[in-house]
């Protein structure tokens, strides 16, 4: 089974369109001014209204991540990487909206 085989999987992308963001938000955070507690980070950001802009940096990678699946032919994990990428579109438009 070659590599592109085993790792073509729905549930991959799903993994993988959920941790790239969480990486991405804990690198913003680690490199952010002040040093903050997270707790204390995501307040300051609630604060300044820049939440979802937030959240849409950090997914933004996703794009890429289904580039490169799509380029490989990993049509699953394409549609996983979608499908979660639809989740955090859902969830910025919640706080946006709704918050």
């Amino acid at each position: 089974m070659t590599f592109t085989g085993k790792y073509d999987r729905q549930y991959i992308g799903v993994l993988a369109g959920f941790i790239i963001p969480l990486l991405i938000s804990s690198g913003i955070w680690l490199f952010s001014e002040g040093n903050s507690a997270p707790v204390e980070y995501f307040r300051r950001i609630a604060e300044a209204d820049i939440l979802t802009h937030i959240i849409s940096l950090c997914v933004f990678p996703n794009i890429f991540l289904f580039l490169l699946f799509n380029r490989l032919d990993m049509l699953r994990a394409t549609r996983g990487v979608l499908a979660i990428t639809i989740i955090w579109a859902a969830l910025v438009f919640a706080v946006k909206f709704l918050l």
